[in-house]
């Protein structure tokens, strides 16, 4: 079966940032099932038409494209019930719902002030005028001014971790003894960061960034290759 999956990448195609384009090649990879990652970017808008989206993530299984993260994990997880779970059930599967939407709303949020100018410098020019102009209508404001007060940034987003820290004292993963579709959620959030060479924030013996070591540790060679060290 021929799989592609669609990612956002910066001007080296082999820079892959987007959170949610993580999600599921952590996915893919929890369920053993192979692929090509293919570059796209904010401007190539047109080679995304077939798949009736304009952003990424893009799953194209034999001829068939799946759009969205969360419809593309969901269809993963139906399409290979005899590979490793995903969800862990019906239950885990609403509790992700939780852990997706926790990580889009107030994670993301977080990490963006920390993220944007490294994120601009990555691009190429096209990308550069596209991504300085719709993220400053989001935010209202000059990107530069977005992400002032790094320090005071940096400590929202540690005070932000509070949950998943608390969690993870208790066990090595949000998904218990392994990982789960939580976890690569989570986690895509900390390679959207790694991927554009934004400075570890995370303290040396903070239970996520051992957690985050331990997800980092289980990449596939591919996906090893793309953290850029």
């Amino acid at each position: 079966m021929s799989r592609v999956l669609y990612e956002l990448a910066a001007a080296d195609p082999d820079r892959r940032f987007s959170p949610f384009c993580w999600r599921i090649r952590l996915a893919l990879e929890h369920k053993g099932l192979a692929f090509e990652g293919r570059p796209w970017r904010f401007t190539e808008q047109d080679a995304l038409a077939f798949s009736g989206s304009d952003k990424v993530p893009v799953l194209v299984e034999d001829g068939r494209a799946i759009a969205d993260s969360s419809l593309i994990a969901a269809h993963l997880e139906a399409a290979y019930p005899d590979r490793p779970t995903l969800f862990g059930g019906a239950a885990g599967l609403a509790l992700t719902r939780f852990h997706a939407a926790w990580t889009d709303q107030v994670l993301h949020p977080a990490l963006a002030p920390l993220l944007l100018l490294d994120i601009h410098r990555h691009l190429g020019e096209a990308d550069q005028a596209y991504f300085r102009h719709s993220r400053e209508a989001r935010f209202g404001k000059p990107l530069e001014a977005v992400c002032a007060d790094r320090d005071g940034q940096i400590a929202i987003l540690r005070k932000t971790l509070a949950p998943v820290r608390a969690v993870l004292r208790a066990q090595p993963f949000l998904g218990g003894d392994a990982p789960l579709y939580a976890d690569h959620a989570v986690m895509g959030a900390f390679l959207w960061a790694h991927g554009v060479g934004a400075p570890d924030v995370l303290e040396p013996g903070d239970p996520v960034a051992v957690w985050r070591r331990r997800m980092l540790d289980r990449l596939g060679e591919g996906s090893r290759a793309l953290t850029l060290g």
